[in-house]
């Protein structure tokens, strides 16, 4: 869309210089400031719906379970969903994106994300509630890989700040739905069906700013003819930074979604009230709203950033052992600390921005690390709840999320180092 209407302006520009060559050549022009916010405006309405479904079923989980009858097996397995979703869907994102343009799959994934959240709490029974869930998490799976790309390709001057900007926006769309989501339910009469499902208006926001992109399949304007998304296909595979990213965000995704699916209940079977739990859990998300604009712009200053996975690491082995060893007497600091040891997400984004040159290479690492990195998160919640069930406690579910940080760290180090996948992957 972009690059027409750019034709269209510059030939009307010369058409108007040669009649009447006192005309002032116009400094920027409009389309382009336009489309520019429209695209910003969308990518930060993406970002606040990519969270709300999973982190609105964590405050709600309880009271799920019991409507639908699930044991903590099938709640620990409805909790491997996202993950699995987003590993299975998120693969083909760059194929997609070859195809449709960018713009077309993520607008059809704002869609997927209002229709799942608006069926899932009406489907009936687990399988339906299941089913629904896939469709959403299905739209979440695909603008989660080409938001990165959108990024390098629109933005390729503004990576660390766009991607800032975006995780930001994603923080906050995730702890709004810890907080309010029960508060929320309350006013509206207590259903949680409808506490689940009054978060598809966002996603129908979500819908409005990507229209005019739908048709939009060339390059971005000034963007060099070999950046772009249909470029030849790299063999990622081959890069070993790719494989410790992709492994680096499997671990901080296991973490997280053991922490957006789990921790309320943790904090709730200490004797925590149920509000307090949700916002124990929004503080652990909203955590991420400063740090996830900050943690970006730092790490495209740096050469390496293996001390920003040290440090959040650290944090993260903190608050495990607090809840380990005070889950009720700490839980506000506990909370605090995995708030920004989950700010691993907006790092790892923007690693996968900086370890490719082009929007193409971008698009195929963050297509294989976010799907492979799903693909490893998908035994961690179920174990968590398998762990729950059988020990009838939380020291074993803890114990493995605290060991899990090792490896993280290890791994993050090695995604850290400067170098490109595009280098590694033609040796």
């Amino acid at each position: 869309m972009m690059a027409p209407m750019a034709r269209e302006e510059n030939r009307a520009t010369t058409s108007t210089r040669i009649r009447t060559p006192e005309t002032p050549t116009p400094a920027k022009p409009a389309p382009h400031a336009w489309t520019t916010r429209l695209l910003i405006a969308g990518i930060v309405l993406t970002a606040l719906n990519l969270r709300p479904a999973i982190t609105s079923l964590g405050a709600l989980l309880e009271e799920v379970r019991d409507a639908l009858g699930m044991s903590g097996s099938v709640a620990g397995l409805l909790t491997s969903v996202p993950p699995l979703c987003f590993a299975v869907f998120g693969v083909t994102a760059p194929r997609l994106a070859r195809r449709f343009g960018p713009g077309a799959v993520v607008c059809a994934g704002m869609v997927a994300i209002t229709a799942g959240l608006l069926i899932r709490p009406y489907a009936g029974g687990t399988g339906g509630f299941l089913a629904a869930s896939a469709l959403t998490l299905m739209g979440i799976a695909v603008s989660n890989v080409l938001m990165p790309v959108i990024v390098k390709r629109w933005f390729p001057d503004r990576v660390g700040s766009m991607t800032g900007l975006y995780s930001m926006a994603l923080a906050l769309g995730t702890a709004s739905a810890a907080a309010v989501t029960v508060p929320m339910t309350e006013a509206l009469g207590g259903s949680w069906q409808t506490g689940l499902a009054v978060w598809g208006a966002l996603g129908a926001a979500a819908v409005l700013p990507w229209l005019p992109f739908v048709r939009d399949r060339g390059t971005a304007p000034a963007e060099d003819p070999h950046a772009r998304v249909d470029a030849p296909r790299l063999r990622v595979t081959r890069s070993r930074t790719a494989w410790a990213l992709a492994v680096y965000f499997g671990l901080q995704a296991t973490g997280a979604y053991i922490t957006m699916g789990w921790m309320a209940q943790i904090f709730r079977d200490s004797g925590v009230h149920a509000g307090t739990a949700g916002l124990l859990l929004a503080v652990t998300m909203v955590m991420g709203v400063p740090l996830a604009f900050v943690i970006p712009r730092l790490a495209t200053r740096l050469p390496h950033q293996g001390p920003i996975v040290l440090a959040l690491g650290a944090c993260g082995l903190a608050g495990y052992a607090g809840l380990y060893l005070a889950p009720a007497g700490g839980s506000w600091l506990w909370a605090l600390l995995l708030g920004i040891s989950n700010c691993s997400f907006p790092l790892a984004l923007t690693m996968v921005g900086m370890r490719a040159r082009t929007s193409a290479g971008v698009a195929q690492l963050s297509g294989f690390a976010q799907s492979t990195g799903y693909l490893i998160s998908i035994p961690g919640p179920l174990l968590v709840g398998v762990l729950y069930q059988h020990s009838g406690g939380w020291g074993l579910p803890i114990a493995l999320m605290a060991g899990l940080m090792i490896p993280q760290m290890a791994v993050g180090v090695l995604a850290g180092r400067d170098r490109t996948v595009e280098a590694e992957a033609t040796r």
